[in-house]
């Protein structure tokens, strides 16, 4: 099972806590593929991931099966080359944007499984993995707030979240998405960049069943949780962003201790 996640230093820890969680439920092999980025943005400084903070996660998958491994990659310079440039002081990171250099990026096979680093498994990914995507380039659960709200088609929705993203290289390869992608991402000022760009340009997507990116809360089934930010309505609208990280606020936000092991177990990594 091929794996993808981007991001800097900052992801560390919730890079630890899901690798920590699908290898609790997957024993067959891994290969992760990790793309980082170090930069300054006028007041925004980003570390890229280093091989040594990253070893005591390669050490932890390998104990699970020997075959697994990280591959880290730092992608600044590939980066520099494709700037979003319009969508640079959105409240979404550059890091987000990562994953559309995945077309450029040769190591990186022809079937690959994105995952944000604030999703937690609860049960073996495998089974989202092998998800046929012969005719398709993405595949994805729908967006829990932006599918009503920003969807192409207004009788159909089908805009997806990217946070939980399969995809087929080989056809992205074929049709130019992430290209698309990120030309539009310099071009055209958007919400959510990189997810609102890869709904728009894209034209083979394949919908998953909510159970595997689970955006708001814990169901019997879910497969992966996602934690996102979310919408309270009372005593007044607000939106409250918990990551799984954030062990206390877990606690008090989400009134819930059902991944305290999990998380705990990711954090011990070294």
């Amino acid at each position: 099972m091929n794996l993808l996640f981007c991001g800097d230093a900052g992801v560390l820890d919730g890079l630890k806590i899901a690798l920590a969680s699908i290898v609790q439920f997957n024993r067959e092999p891994i290969s992760v593929y990790m793309l980082t980025l170090g930069m300054s943005y006028e007041d925004k400084t980003y570390k890229a991931l280093t091989k040594e903070e990253i070893a005591g996660m390669e050490e932890y998958i390998k104990e699970v099966n020997p075959d697994s491994f990280i591959k880290l990659m730092d992608v600044t310079d590939l980066f520099n080359r494709f700037v979003p440039r319009v969508n640079m002081n959105t409240r979404f990171t550059p890091m987000c944007m990562l994953r559309l250099l995945a077309d450029q990026v040769e190591e990186i096979p022809d079937k690959v499984l994105y995952l944000d680093t604030d999703v937690i498994a609860k049960g073996d990914i495998n089974e989202i993995y092998q998800q046929s995507m012969d005719d398709y380039e993405i595949a994805g659960v729908l967006d829990y707030y932006g599918s009503w709200f920003f969807r192409k088609n207004p009788l159909r929705r089908d805009y997806l979240n990217s946070g939980v993203l399969l995809m087929n290289m080989a056809k992205i390869k074929e049709t130019g998405l992430l290209g698309k992608c990120r030309e539009r991402c310099q071009n055209k000022k958007m919400f959510m960049p990189d997810q609102s760009a890869l709904n728009k340009v894209a034209r083979y997507k394949k919908k998953l069943p909510r159970r595997y990116n689970d955006q708001r809360r814990t169901h019997k089934d879910t497969l992966i949780r996602h934690f996102t930010t979310t919408f309270r309505y009372f005593p007044k609208v607000k939106t409250v962003t918990v990551k799984p990280w954030e062990l206390d606020r877990v606690h008090t936000v989400l009134k819930t201790n059902e991944y305290d092991w999990i998380i705990q177990e990711g954090l011990k990594i070294d």
